[in-house]
């Protein structure tokens, strides 16, 4: 007689699917404050606790509190709240543009504002981000043209990358803003190396590649933390959980019985784990990693802990897979709603200038708009030149392509 059951596979499920509300419970979350701040030179192995802990600054009465909690200067939470502001009504005019064919595709960050611009103010201009689909806030708080910005959506003939990129897969490298990449987890690869040749030719720069949660399950995520490990590369290596890969439960890359910062302890590497929609804890995090890094100390993987409030992209309808309204009950909040908390509390922001910020941006980003369409937009056929199609490949162009751009007449 078999004493053993059938086996079965565990398939994990989402704790809230259309029609029901979701049950937060599982993120395992931490009073603001309550974690504790290691030295720069700990040890990865360490750092096990703050793995599996998670790193929070303000409170639910805007206060800074904690060790965590330093002194930021006023100005950086001012370009920071002016960078989340900016970004969030750049992503709503850009989703309506695509509603009116003006470009085919859009992907915004709504709720995951303060993980690029927290971590762009805290690192150097000349440090090269290597980021996903959702770090256009990096670019507003670097101040990046927002007219060569929407130009690369519309695919027109001002495009700074002549078409040869889906729309928001911006690349400006005076920025310090990589090329994305569609295969996320390859930024992760791409930035150890990048950041491993800077420590090569004895430069200061470090790297900072960002993937999200799905992207972990991927061979490159794993072959990255080993170079990163291996060879201390001077990198900080962010998992954006915003709980969904495309339509697929956090769970399901391996979130559900661990997190994903538990995987960098086990490969060597000192990691965080940190509330992302806490723009004060963003900034301290990624500060602390970026020290590490500039000390020969090796990389940090930092799990953003956030939520992706909107569809993944403009061919997404989310509430196919998930409750509508999840969004409203998350527990880690709103990010600038919670940044303006704090600001207010301290005397750095009011009312008053928040309402007067978003109206100088809402005109901003349509005077912008405008000037783009100038060059063209989707539906209107004002495109780069066929000739680009031949630039940009060779330092000195072959014989053959320059006969055949010849008999193409252009």
């Amino acid at each position: 007689m078999n004493e053993y059951a059938p086996l079965r596979l565990h398939v994990p499920e989402p704790t809230g699917r259309p029609g029901y509300q979701t049950d937060f419970s599982y993120l395992r979350l931490n009073d603001a404050g309550q974690v504790r701040k290691p030295p720069i030179d700990v040890e990865p192995a360490e750092t096990a606790d703050l793995s599996n802990s998670l790193v929070r600054v303000l409170d639910e009465h805007g206060n800074a509190v904690g060790p965590w909690a330093a002194d930021i200067d006023p100005q950086i939470l001012r370009q920071g709240m002016r960078a989340m502001l900016k970004t969030r009504i750049f992503d709503s005019r850009m989703v309506v543009a695509q509603r009116q064919k003006k470009m085919s595709f859009y992907m915004q960050s709504l709720g995951e504002e303060a993980i690029g611009s927290a971590q762009a103010l805290a690192l150097n201009r000349s440090d090269m981000c290597f980021p996903t689909y959702r770090q256009q806030s990096i670019l507003m708080a670097r101040d990046v043209s927002l007219v060569d910005m929407i130009c690369q959506l519309l695919s027109n003939e001002r495009d700074p990358l002549k078409g040869r990129q889906l729309p928001i897969m911006y690349s400006v490298r005076e920025a310090g803003f990589f090329t994305i990449s569609g295969n996320l987890a390859t930024q992760f690869v791409q930035a150890v190396g990048w950041a491993m040749a800077s420590a090569i030719k004895g430069d200061t720069k470090i790297a900072s590649a960002w993937i999200g949660d799905g992207a972990t399950a991927e061979s490159d995520f794993h072959t990255a933390l080993t170079f990163a490990h291996v060879y201390r590369a001077p990198v900080i290596l962010n998992v954006v959980n915003n709980q969904w890969a495309i339509s697929t439960f956090q769970a399901i890359a391996g979130g559900e019985s661990t997190t994903f910062a538990g995987r960098g302890v086990g490969c060597g590497i000192a990691s965080l784990r940190v509330d992302g929609n806490d723009f004060v804890a963003v900034y301290a995090a990624s500060r602390w990693a970026a020290e590490r890094a500039r000390r020969g100390l090796g990389p940090t993987l930092i799990e953003w802990v956030t939520y992706r409030a909107g569809p993944h992209s403009t061919s997404d309808d989310p509430s196919k897979y998930r409750p509508a309204d999840d969004w409203s009950h998350f527990p880690l909040g709103d990010p600038i709603a919670r940044l303006k908390q704090h600001m207010i509390h301290i005397g750095q922001w009011s009312e008053e200038e928040h309402q007067a910020v978003t109206a100088e941006f809402e005109a901003e980003v349509i005077k912008a708009q405008k000037q783009a369409e100038q060059y063209g937009t989707m539906s209107n056929g004002q495109i780069p030149s066929a000739a680009s199609m031949f630039e940009d490949v060779y330092k000195e162009m072959p014989e053959h392509l320059r006969r055949q751009r010849q008999e193409l007449g252009v």
